[in-house]
């Protein structure tokens, strides 16, 4: 049974910063560093409890003695580093309490059930029972310096830890799926040559599975169901780290960040603040329901959940104190874990206000770019939520950057649904959208006064299909997450090419393969930030899944073996990101287009016109592209039509020197014309483009 203790003397006890400080000196002799000072915002408790375990002692409990603005605090006496710990309400007032709290019961090693600190450092789980421990800061990160690629410079690789390197042959076993995985020489090695600057990692915070998955069996593989801001999660650790403790598995995973940054690689984080763990009201109560679920979560007028997340509760983020722990967390991931930046989860949701509308000028978005620590670092955002007026594309602030879903949208359309249409006779839409897309949304990120590169492109992402898939499957299958194929998107712009899976005729084979490089090249030339989906450079299949958030095995990981395909496609994808970093280093930022320096022309070499951007029947285009320093740098030539068409390569002004400027074909997605890369055409003459490729030209 715990030892419980009564309350001191305030003793130079303080309400900030919260969770487990180091207590400042006071009117005692003991300074020793098991004291410590404990706060935390609990609005919804008249009294607090700290129930603590030093390493090697027993569980006791102590009376927080001091309460201001909802913040219980005091010094606390035997809390060295390791200490396990977490809140409950006092005895004294669980009879007035207005919550509903978990019991008072201890499991088998003692614990009793109690409630996870906010700005708990690491999350101790034994069965059910979830503790806070109490960290301390130690890790010798030597001459490791912020990597600061510039955005204009930045290709983003999102990737799950786990399934980023379980099935790699060159990495130990014993490391695989692991923090220390992610950043093994072989897998550094290929991140180098495949040309990414920017490591995203989806979340890593400690979370938990639902309940129905639980059911199932299944598990929240993706990970975006946090229930402490502050810590790593342990299962990400190799089993030494982990058995060794929680400081062990903070150092795997600042050693992760090191050895990126030492290869010139950024770490961004992928973040969940929208919703926690707890679920709906009917939920489990692990920290914040507990501590106060009137402040922390979004209500509405009847006192019910307001939820604009689709995950059963909504973090309210018109309470300034929801706002502060968003914020210290992000701090501390970038002071104590050397952070690169985030991406954040259904970011609007973060800009709801008190009338849960979206406010551009949120104080979170205003202190953020007051902040000296996080103005610094990436910002990105997934610039929607389920609730109303949630789609907010381009509505952003300068200094984010915005995941551009009308891009993943048109560049489908392009080439895979409006293909499948014109192959059955059927209308597809104009040019003019994907051309948009292509040169970084200015329907978007324009009327804002952003740039090109608040554009963050990308066709797949961690949820949905990936690229493989989206040329080889018409329709979902997610029997296997146990929902009867109910659950994922049905709207996913993608073709099969004539045949639903996977299939050994050579003519749809060879289909398939074209379409995915005119996928992966139109992503990787287009204005803007790319992101790339881990595996999509290898041909990577989920076998139809566009839902496998809850699949940790096989189909979600990436699969390593050599095909003759993947090795086509991870060489293809290696080549046009060499072709970006050639021509686009300088790419234009700046809106209007004739600022910019880039020009339209059709089939004929002639200048696009209203007209021509509206016919319908219109499938090729060519962008001659500029730089900020003026001249021309690459021309990109689409064509959309089943046909080969011979084509007008632009006229330009005299060469240097004189004499016709001539263009360089350096990439085709044609693997019939792929043997005439290096072929010099004069501007003005006619070049062949074969149907449904890229050309691209050096001018």
């Amino acid at each position: 049974m715990p030892i419980f203790e009564t309350a001191s003397a305030v003793d130079a006890a303080c309400p900030s910063p919260l969770g487990v400080s180091a207590a400042r000196p006071g009117n005692t002799a003991s300074d020793a560093p098991d004291r410590v000072n404990v706060a935390v915002w609990a609005p919804g408790l008249e009294h607090v409890d700290v129930a603590f375990k030093a390493p090697g002692g027993t569980w006791r409990v102590r009376t927080l003695p001091n309460k201001e603005d909802g913040v219980h605090f005091g010094i606390v006496e035997g809390m060295p580093p390791g200490t396990r710990y977490g809140f409950r309400a006092s005895r004294e007032g669980e009879e007035a309490l207005p919550v509903s709290l978990p019991s008072a019961d201890f499991d088998d090693d003692g614990a009793p059930h109690l409630l996870l600190d906010p700005y708990g450092r690491a999350v101790h789980q034994h069965g059910e029972i979830l503790s806070s421990v109490h960290m301390d800061s130690g890790f010798d990160w030597g001459e490791d310096r912020p990597v600061r690629t510039p955005w204009r410079d930045t290709i983003v690789y999102e990737a799950h830890v786990r399934g980023q390197s379980m099935l790699h042959p060159d990495i130990p076993e014993h490391l695989r799926g692991t923090y220390a995985g992610m950043a093994h020489p072989a897998m550094i090695e290929h991140f180098l040559s495949l040309g990414v600057t920017a490591i995203q990692l989806l979340p890593v915070h400690f979370h938990m599975d639902e309940q129905h998955l639980q059911n199932l069996g299944l598990t929240n593989y993706w990970g975006y169901n946090t229930a402490a801001f502050f810590a790593p999660h342990p299962d990400y650790a190799t089993k030494a780290a982990q058995e060794a403790g929680p400081h062990a598995v903070q150092d795997e995973f600042k050693g992760m960040v090191k050895l990126l940054h030492a290869a010139g690689l950024e770490v961004i984080l992928d973040v969940v603040y929208n919703h926690t763990a707890e679920a709906g009201p009917d939920g489990d109560v692990i920290s914040f329901r507990g501590l106060g679920e009137e402040q922390y979560y979004r209500h509405d007028a009847h006192g019910r959940y307001l939820d604009t997340t689709g995950c059963g509760n909504t973090l309210d983020f018109s309470q300034s104190r929801v706002v502060d722990l968003a914020l210290d967390s992000l701090r501390y991931w970038v002071e104590e874990f050397h952070i690169d930046g985030f991406r954040f989860d259904l970011a609007v949701t973060l800009c709801r206000n008190a009338r849960n509308e979206f406010d551009p000028e949120h104080p979170f978005l205003k202190r953020i770019e007051a902040d000296p620590v996080l103005s610094t670092v990436k910002l990105i955002s997934e610039p929607w939520d389920v609730g109303w007026g949630g789609w907010q594309t381009g509505g952003f602030p300068k200094g984010w950057a915005d995941w551009n879903d009308h891009f993943r949208d048109e560049v489908r359309r392009f080439w895979l649904s409006d293909r499948a249409a014109a192959e059955a006779g059927h209308p597809t839409g104009n040019i003019g959208a994907v051309a948009d897309a292509l040169s970084g949304s200015a329907g978007l990120f324009a009327r804002s006064g952003r740039s090109r590169l608040a554009s963050v492109n990308f066709i797949t992402a961690h949820d949905g299909f990936t690229l493989a898939d989206l040329v080889s499957y018409d329709r979902k299958h997610n029997e296997a997450n146990g929902e009867q194929n109910r659950d994922g998107h049905s709207d996913n712009r993608s073709y099969n090419h004539g045949f639903e899976g996977r299939t050994e005729n050579e003519a749809i084979v060879a289909e398939r393969a074209r379409s995915r490089r005119n996928l992966m090249t139109t992503l990787l030339v287009s204005l803007g930030v790319p992101m790339v989906t881990a595996g999509d450079e290898l041909g990577r299949t989920q076998h139809g899944n566009n839902n496998a958030y809850c699949q940790d095995n096989p189909l979600t990981w990436i699969d390593w073996t050599q095909t003759p395909e993947s090795h086509e496609m991870l060489r293809s994808t290696k080549r046009v990101i060499r072709i970006r970093k050639e021509f686009l280093a300088a790419q234009p930022q700046t809106f209007p287009e004739e600022i910019a320096g880039i020009e339209w022309f059709d089939e004929k070499g002639e200048r696009m016109t209203d007209a021509r951007w509206s016919d319908p029947s219109l499938r090729l285009v060519q962008l001659l592209m500029g730089s900020e320093g003026g001249g021309f740098s690459g021309l990109i030539v689409l064509n959309g039509y089943k046909d080969d068409v011979k084509i007008v390569l632009p006229k330009l002004g005299p060469a240097a020197g004189g004499g016709t400027p001539r263009f360089e074909l350096r990439l085709t997605t044609s693997e019939l014309n792929d043997r005439r890369r290096g072929a010099l055409v004069a501007a003005g003459e006619k070049d062949i483009i074969q149907g449904n490729t890229i050309n691209i030209y050096r001018a």
